[in-house]
């Protein structure tokens, strides 16, 4: 029984897998606009239906993959090591994805990485959309820091998407100066560097840090 669960689950992954492949390399090629759902389903040879069960919308082809991080921050905190506090748990979790060339980070050159940035800085509703990922995010890390013992309220909230949006910002930079031409491996250091002194930003707040 578990044997068959386990087939059933890996079909299902395959499934998602294709649909999401045809549907970048489709946008890739044609522009997000240009593509319907219509079209990525019969080049992953399934049916609307089956590919709405997987996507329920057209925006989720493309940012499944960061979707896919949307709980990442407060994962790192409810598995922290014993005693470490979660602000250092969340610099070490970033800096180790910055040495794995990670594509959440930015620090990624390859084509379809650049690609998908690109493809999602130019269409308007993929953008829109990165909000509201941002924003559960945030709010799942708040949840966390709650669990962590932190004071449940504002303060907690606002710490939460002052992390959330310090890790943006680092990525967005990356993403620049990659498609500038700087490889990863250049920036590395650099990157690391950007990483540090936001995180002691977030440590010491930021007031100290701009006055």
């Amino acid at each position: 029984m578990a044997e068959r669960a386990g087939l059933r689950e890996r079909k299902k992954q395959r499934t998602r897998t294709a649909i999401a492949d045809a549907a970048i390399a489709m946008f890739l090629e044609s522009g997000f606009d240009a593509v319907s759902c219509a079209d990525v389903a019969a080049r992953a040879e399934v049916s609307k239906p089956t590919l709405f069960k997987y996507f329920p919308a057209k925006e989720d082809l493309v940012l499944h993959r960061i979707a896919d991080h949307e709980g990442e921050a407060a994962a790192v905190v409810r598995d922290r090591a014993a005693g470490e506090d979660p602000l250092a748990a969340l610099r070490r979790h970033y800096l180790a994805a910055l040495a794995a060339r990670d594509p959440i980070t930015g620090l990624n050159d390859s084509p379809e990485v650049q690609g998908l940035h690109r493809l999602i800085d130019g269409t308007p509703s993929l953008s829109a959309r990165l909000l509201g990922f941002a924003e559960r995010r945030a709010d799942a890390l708040a949840d966390a820091l709650v669990e962590a013992g932190a004071p449940a309220g504002i303060a907690t909230r606002i710490a939460a998407h002052q992390i959330v949006t310090a890790l943006r910002v680092l990525a967005e930079e990356n993403v620049r100066q990659v498609a500038g031409g700087r490889s990863p491996d250049e920036l590395h250091p650099e990157a690391v560097a950007a990483a540090e002194c936001a995180f002691d930003m977030l440590r010491t707040g930021i007031c100290g840090s701009v006055s």
